[in-house]
């Protein structure tokens, strides 16, 4: 029997879906209250849409290679006093594809938006680490930094997570 022509084929073959759900980044944080998922994945949106590379110049295309959540949100340890209004902060650690990419300036509006959709509502810090920090921690065994990453919750990851899709990037953007 005689197989179909390729270019019949390639029409036939569904294209897999290209799109960021939401959805998944809060189901790695399930642990949390629904407003405290909603704010992660929010954060983890903003600083994908805002990531800003081209304030530098890089022998590569920047990309954000991964985002975790550690501290006590990921140790699920977190606290919230509404009488002394004393919270827990959201630690995010950002690893990039390359040391130029750490500088200030590619992540300052992803700051500056974040600052000002949570407010007062809870404290971000953000660590940024490349590829290259990675690799060292791990050729000189630096158990802080390995620890955490190995503890954290991994919100992103470029190599299995969608990118995000213009609608999303307007999202984030609104």
């Amino acid at each position: 029997m005689r197989e179909p022509p390729l270019c019949e084929l390639q029409m036939t073959t569904p294209k897999p879906k290209d799109f960021y759900a939401r959805e998944v980044v809060m189901a790695r944080v399930d642990h949390l209250i629904r407003r405290k998922q909603g704010e992660i994945e929010r954060i983890t949106r903003i600083l994908r849409a805002f990531f800003d590379p081209d304030q530098v110049q890089a022998p590569e295309p920047g990309q954000i290679r991964r985002i975790i959540l550690i501290g006590p949100y990921a140790r699920r340890s977190w606290y919230e006093d509404d009488q002394t209004i004393n919270f827990s902060d959201y630690e995010l650690w950002i690893v990039v594809n390359h040391p130029l990419f750490k500088e200030e300036c590619c992540w300052t509006r992803a700051r500056e938006i974040i600052g000002s959709e949570l407010g007062d509502r809870c404290a971000v810090s953000l660590e940024l680490y490349s590829r290259a920090d990675i690799r060292i921690a791990k050729a000189e065994r630096d158990t802080f930094i390995l620890d955490r990453v190995e503890a954290g919750i991994t919100l992103n990851l470029a190599s299995r997570d969608a990118p995000l899709g213009e609608r999303e990037c307007k999202g984030a953007r609104a």
